[in-house]
Formats: C-alpha cells, structure tokens, sequence
C-alpha cells in the first residue's frame, strides 16, 4: 500500500474500511449476536449512517500490517469491535454532557431520548464483547480491561468538572484513561492476532500515548472550532477542564476570576460560554499547546523502537503525523 502525505485515512484505508462498515451493518440484524430488530436498531442504524473518522480501525490495521497479520475477517472483527466500544462510549458521553449535536447531527439522545442511548451503548459493548471471544479470548479479557478503565476516567473526569486547579498530569491522565486505552488496546489487539507477546506492551504503551495527544489535539479543537461536528467551545458550557482553559486560567489570574465567576452558577449561558472561549483564546497559550501536543507526539513516536524502522512502521508514523496536523488548526489561523 502507498501511504501519500495528501491523502485521507478513509481514501488510504477505503476496502478495509467498507469491509469494517459492511460487518458493522451484518451485525445490526443478526439476533444471535444481539441486535436484531426494534427501537435499539433503529436507532443504531441513524447513528452509523454518518460516518465516523475510523481512528480506531485504522489503528487496527496499521499495527496488524506492521506485525505481519494478514488483512483477514479477523481483523475485520476486531476493527469493528473497536469501533463498537468507541461509539458506545460516545453514546455514553451524550448522556452523561447532555449533548445534543455529533458529527453535526442530532444525538441519539436528543432524537431518541437518554434511554435508547444508553441502551444502544450498551448493545454495542456485548456485540464487541461476542465478536472477540469467537476470535480469541484474551481479545475480550484485555478489551473488557479497556472498558473499565475508560468508565473510571470518564468518572474522573466528570468528578474534575469545575475544578480549575486540576494538573496537566491529572488532566494528560483522563485522557489516558478515556482515549489513549483502547489506542493502545488497538496494537494490543494485533500483538494477540501476530502472536507476538513481545510486541503487547511496547504497542499498547505507544497506543496510550498517542491517544493522549489525540485528546490533547480535541481540546484544542474545542476552542478553536475547527470541528465542524461540534459545538464551539462545548467543554467550557458543560464545566470540562480541558488543556486551553487549563492554562489560560492558571497562568492569568483575570481569566481564572472570570471563570470562577461563570461556573460558580449551576448553569453557563451561551453568551458567558463564548465570552469566556475568547478570552481563552486571546490569552496566548494555543502556542504552548502546541508544543506540548507535540512533544507528546515524539514521545509516543520513540516508544515504537525499532517497529518505527520497518516499513509499515513508517507508514503508521506518517500516518499518525498526517492524522495529528489535521485534528488542530493552522499556526495563526485561530
């Protein structure tokens, strides 16, 4: 495969990539493997109508091809599994931030209420959990690891919402928890498929760190609304510390003050919410962001060893540059 710098990952990944959507759709009417019919699937059917970004499948083939697996329905399965356990953590988050809009659409809870979602997410879990034990069941052991850790980040961090003091290291590690996990679950996962055991840690360890400069570039993202599908500034509304508001707060008393103010009220308006996203903004720290996202990234770069001089880990790095550069805006474009 030729990775080219121009393209996308969906151009670059498209016959793997149908392959993962086409079992996806299968799995939505097959009742032996838990779906079927009914408010659930239909509800589903909307949410996988407007495609994602496919990291995670993505992921899964980059680290497989790395390792020698071959592009069988194996791999389709444990693309499509880590997927699954993505999308239900979203329909989770929904609930849990009230959000109305993903991907510029409605959210399953807004158009069909907080229990369908729920539900949906949970669909989604046993389906990858089914899929992987017909492969392997170290596959649904370490995925189901996964899954707990990301569900006590997500507590994590709504327990930090409010909190301006929060640390960067605090802030780095529920993101670990919430992303950087099932990245890493992704190279585990193709460590199992290789039967490579020496290649689980070093793979999940790079996998973790890559999904912390993910977030990082998503918070960043946040601010700057480069992200079409998502409401500007959505993280401030809902009392979220992310990386901008972190460091505007705690290296300017007058945007701390102003913070404070806002989120002392049980709710924030969409004027004091875009009030306070500019003043953010404003505050010159998109810079230092920056560099810090990318010195995370050269952090998570050197742990893939000497994976990094293999061809296919040379296409990944590529990859993961490409994919980084897109995810945050121009230098003086904000």
């Amino acid at each position: 495969m030729n990775y080219i710098d121009s393209m996308t990952p969906d151009l670059l990944f498209k016959d793997f990539l149908e392959r993962v959507e086409s079992s996806s759709h299968a799995w939505l009417g097959d009742s032996e493997m838990g779906a079927g019919n009914g408010t659930l699937v239909d509800a589903l059917n909307d949410f996988f109508a407007v495609r994602g970004k496919h990291v995670r499948p993505i992921l899964v083939h980059l680290f497989s091809d790395m390792l020698g697996v071959e592009e069988d329905e194996r791999l389709v399965e444990v693309a499509v599994a880590a997927e699954f356990i993505h999308n239900a953590s979203l329909l989770h988050d929904d609930v849990v931030d009230n959000g109305m809009f993903r991907r510029a659409l409605p959210t399953v809870n807004a158009r069909w209420g907080n229990i369908v979602a729920v539900m949906g997410g949970d669909l989604m879990l046993s389906g990858a959990a089914l899929k992987l034990t017909h492969i392997h069941n170290r596959l649904t052991q370490t995925a189901l690891r996964v899954v707990a850790e990301m569900t006590h980040a997500a507590i994590a961090e709504v327990e930090a919402r409010g909190n301006l003091l929060l640390s960067i290291e605090q802030l780095l590690r529920i993101a670990e928890g919430k992303t950087g996990a099932l990245f890493g679950w992704c190279g585990a996962a193709a460590s199992i498929l290789a039967n490579n055991p020496a290649a689980e840690a070093q793979l999940d360890a790079f996998g973790r760190k890559l999904g912390v400069v993910f977030q990082m570039a998503d918070d960043v993202k946040d601010i700057t609304g480069v992200d079409e599908g998502k409401p500007q500034f959505a993280d401030i509304q809902s009392k979220t510390p992310s990386l901008l508001v972190l460091l505007a707060a705690q290296r300017n008393p007058s945007v701390m003050k102003r913070f404070k103010e806002a989120w002392g009220f049980p709710t924030v308006t969409r004027e004091r919410t875009r009030e306070l996203g500019l003043a953010v903004m404003c505050s010159g720290v998109l810079d230092e962001a920056m560099e810090l996202m990318e010195r995370e990234m050269e952090a998570a770069l050197k742990l893939l060893g000497g994976y990094a001089q293999t061809p296919s880990g040379a296409q990944l790095i590529l990859w993961t540059r490409q994919f980084a550069k897109n995810m945050v805006p121009k230098r003086g474009a904000a």
